[in-house]
C-alpha cells in the first residue's frame, strides 16, 4: 500500500459491528449525548464508551465534553476513504462482468453459426 493510502481497517472495524452503525446513523442525524446514544441499544455505559471510543479511533465521530455531558458528532469526511475503495472495487467487478458478458456472448454467437 503506498503511504498516502489511508488504512481501510480501523474504519471497517468500526463500522463492522451493527451497534456502531446504528450510533453512526443516529449521528448523521444531530450529534447527541452518550445517553441518548445508549438508551436504544441496552447496553451498559461502559460498553457504550468502548462502541464510541472505536468510532472515534477510527476518526468517523468526534466527542466533546461540557462538565458532565460528552457529545458525540458525526465527522462525515471520514467515510471518504471507505467511499473511495468501494468505488475502485465497483469499477473493477463492473469491468470484470462486462469483460464475462461479452465472452458469454461470444459463445453463444459461435453455438449459433
Amino acid at each position: 500500500m503506498a503511504k498516502h493510502d489511508v488504512d481501510l481497517s480501523p474504519l471497517f472495524h468500526a463500522l463492522a459491528d451493527p451497534t456502531r452503525r446504528a450510533m453512526l446513523t443516529r449521528l448523521a442525524e444531530a450529534p447527541a449525548r452518550v445517553t441518548e446514544l445508549a438508551e436504544p441499544t441496552g447496553l451498559k455505559l461502559p460498553t457504550v464508551m468502548r462502541h464510541l471510543s472505536v468510532l472515534e479511533e477510527a476518526g468517523l465521530i468526534t466527542t466533546s465534553k461540557d462538565g458532565r455531558v460528552r457529545t458525540c458528532a458525526i465527522v462525515p469526511e471520514a467515510f471518504q476513504p471507505v467511499r473511495r475503495w468501494l468505488d475502485e472495487q465497483r469499477a473493477i467487478w463492473e469491468a470484470r462482468l462486462d469483460r464475462l458478458d461479452a465472452y458469454v456472448m461470444t459463445l453463444m454467437k459461435e453455438r449459433e453459426t
